[in-house]
C-alpha cells in the first residue's frame, strides 16, 4: 500500500541566483554537495540521473526554468511509488538567494522509516550547499562515496570508531577542530560543521567529509574534493573504511 508524502524547506543560501542555479542544476553542481555522481540534461523532459555505487537513479525534468525553478519526477513503480522534486529560487539583497524545496511524492510499505529518512536527511543536504556555497564558490566538486558493513557493532560503537580515528572527542559535537592523520590518506585539518545522531561532517580547505552510521545498515561517506589532486581517493577512502571496521 501506498502513502502520500511532502517534504517543503527553506533555506537561505550566501550565493547569487546564477550560482544556486548552477549548483542544483548541473551535474558538477550537484556531485559538489548532494549524493553520488549526477548528470542533467539541461532541458525540459530531460534525464536528470544519479549514480551511487553502482546503482543508478534517474528522474524526468518536468520543469526548466534557469535561475528560477527546477522539478524533476521519477517514472511510477510497478506497486505506485515515486518521488518528485522542485527547487524555486528567489534571489534577495545584499547577493544572498532563498531556495525553497519541495520533495512529495508516493512511499511503499515502510513509508515510516523511509519519509523519516528523508525528513532528517534534507537538512543536513542543504546545510551542505551553503557550505559549498559559502566556502568553495566557482569551484567543483569530486564525490567520494564508501560503504561497509558495521559487522554487527551498534551505532555508537561505530560512531565512536569513526571519531578515534579521526582524533575527535566525544561527543561529535559542531565547531569542534580536526586535525588527524588517517593511515593511507592526507592529513585531515577542519572543523565539524555538522552532528547529528546519524551523521557528522567535516570541512577541511578543499574537502566536505560525511560520515554517516545509522541506526542499522551500513556505514557510509559521501565526500565532495575540491583539492587539486584527487586520484585514488576513492579506493583510498574505501580501503580506510574497510580496515577500521574489520
Amino acid at each position: 500500500m501506498t502513502h502520500p508524502f511532502e517534504i517543503e524547506l527553506e533555506t537561505t543560501l550566501p550565493a547569487s541566483p546564477e550560482q544556486v542555479w548552477e549548483a542544483i542544476a548541473t551535474g558538477p553542481g550537484i556531485d559538489s554537495w548532494f549524493m553520488g555522481r549526477n548528470d542533467v540534461e539541461p532541458r525540459e523532459g530531460g534525464i536528470a540521473g544519479m549514480d551511487t555505487g553502482g546503482h543508478r537513479e534517474e528522474a524526468v525534468i518536468t520543469a526548466y526554468e534557469p535561475g528560477r525553478r527546477l522539478a524533476t519526477r521519477t517514472a511510477t513503480a510497478d506497486d505506485g511509488r515515486f518521488m518528485a522534486f522542485e527547487y524555486l529560487i528567489e534571489g534577495r539583497d545584499q547577493g544572498s538567494t532563498v531556495l525553497r524545496v519541495v520533495h512529495s511524492g508516493l512511499l511503499g510499505d515502510d513509508w515510516e522509516d523511509e519519509f523519516d529518512a528523508l525528513r532528517r536527511g534534507w537538512p543536513f543536504h542543504l546545510h551542505t550547499l551553503g557550505e559549498y556555497l559559502a566556502h568553495f564558490p566557482g569551484r567543483t566538486g569530486v564525490p567520494v562515496f564508501a560503504v561497509a558493513m558495521p559487522g554487527g557493532r551498534p551505532a555508537h560503537e561505530v560512531r565512536a570508531a569513526l571519531a578515534r580515528a579521526l582524533s575527535l572527542p566525544a561527543p561529535v559535537a559542531a565547531g569542534t577542530r580536526v586535525r588527524a592523520e588517517p593511515a593511507g590518506l592526507a592529513p585531515v585539518d577542519g572543523e565539524v560543521v555538522w552532528a547529528d545522531d546519524e551523521r557528522f561532517a567535516v570541512r577541511t580547505g578543499d574537502a566536505i567529509l560525511t560520515f554517516h552510521h545509522g541506526a542499522a545498515g551500513p556505514v557510509l561517506m559521501f565526500h565532495h574534493l575540491f583539492g587539486p589532486d584527487t586520484r585514488g581517493a576513492e579506493a583510498a577512502w574505501q580501503q580506510w573504511l574497510n580496515r577500521l571496521l574489520a
